[in-house]
């Protein structure tokens, strides 16, 4: 008998560490999906707003600046370690991190992310997230533009014209995202990534972006407890 187990990920889309975790899940997830035979546990993730900087403006401001004030005390050696070690982490899963751009407000990104998730299903959210991502921090786009946010629909095969009328109206799932940030914090989570995985006899829970084999261990997990 098969079981369902959803993998709940809460992210930022300015949060690195999330989509290195994203990236290793992924990888992950394959290796556990491509086995032979199949596990008997089908795993869909759904994704959950946070946010790490809500006053930030929607404007936005330098991200290298910013970071590099707020994350190491204006060092700027402490902000090249930080650039040298993700660069490093990201080349090992493939992806190429720059620096550059505007850190801004992600409230809108959030919205489109929930908006696509429970209208099209995981398959396009997933792929809205993962141009959100590699927008953000491997081309240096503004993190929740309108031109952002209509590349990353667009990458989900959503019509020009639905996303546009959504994306332009401000409101439009404003409080349900908020609902659910603060769903979020109600359960203790202050930091992301963080990601639940359901099991059959009990939940898996890890904080931070872990290596692919640690997830790979508790997909298994789940997988033998099915």
């Amino acid at each position: 008998m098969g079981y369902d187990s959803r993998i709940s990920f809460t992210l930022d889309t300015v949060c690195p560490w999330t989509y290195l975790a994203l990236r290793r899940l992924q990888l992950a997830l394959t290796q556990i999906r491509s086995r032979d035979p199949p596990p008997s546990v089908t795993f869909t993730v759904k994704f959950f707003p946070y946010q790490l900087y809500p006053e930030a403006p929607k404007a936005g401001e330098d991200k290298y600046e910013w970071y590099k004030k707020s994350r190491y005390g204006d060092s700027e050696e402490k902000m090249k370690m930080y650039t040298t070690l993700m660069s490093a982490y990201g080349a090992s899963c493939g992806i190429c991190f720059k620096f550059g751009g505007s850190v801004a407000n992600t409230i809108d990104a959030h919205r489109v992310v929930q908006w696509v998730q429970e209208t099209k299903g995981e398959e396009a959210a997933m792929q809205v997230v993962e141009s959100l991502y590699s927008q953000y921090f491997e081309n240096e786009k503004h993190p929740s533009s309108t031109e952002t946010l209509l590349v990353a629909t667009a990458a989900a095969s959503i019509p020009k014209s639905d996303a546009k009328m959504f994306i332009e109206d401000e409101y439009e799932g404003l409080q349900d995202v908020k609902m659910l940030i603060r769903e979020q914090a109600g359960n203790g989570i202050d930091s992301v990534p963080y990601i639940v995985i359901e099991g059959n006899r009990r939940d898996f829970t890890l904080q931070g972006a872990k290596e692919v084999e640690e997830y790979v261990k508790a997909l298994d997990q789940v997988v033998k407890e099915s």
